[in-house]
């Protein structure tokens, strides 16, 4: 049986072993994520970062990319080494280019990082 047709797909890829020497290392991530929104053929349309201390959340970072096509995100738990990231895109552009992008850069930067799951979702499934 064919699955049917789907107007968009979500990459899922979630790491363990995400450590960063500081709050500025996170930035990078960020910076990283709009290099790979810009390298591909999607439109950035906003983009948001917000670091946590440890103060009032678990240390680490959420960050968004909006794109035209949907989006880009991460958010990691710095003090437990996790990093999850999302990359959903819908129409023509493939988020196997944005996330394939962010991972080799994310694995060549951070030694240890290990790649737990990738994983694509077809989204905007149709009958028809």
């Amino acid at each position: 049986m064919t699955p049917p047709p789907s107007r968009g797909a979500h990459i899922l890829l979630d790491y363990t072993h995400a450590t960063f020497a500081d709050e500025t290392a996170y930035r990078w991530v960020f910076d990283l994520m709009r290099e790979a929104v810009a390298q591909s053929s999607a439109t950035e349309v906003h983009a948001h970062f917000a670091p946590f201390d440890g103060s009032a959340s678990p240390p680490g970072f959420a960050a968004v990319v909006l794109i035209d096509e949907s989006h880009v995100t991460a958010h990691c738990y710095a003090d437990q080494g996790l990093l999850a990231v999302d990359c959903f895109t819908c129409g023509q552009t493939d988020p196997d280019d944005i996330a394939s992008y962010l991972h080799d850069r994310l694995m060549e930067r951070l030694p240890g990082l290990s790649c737990v799951r990738r994983e694509r979702v077809d989204r905007f499934i149709s009958e028809v």
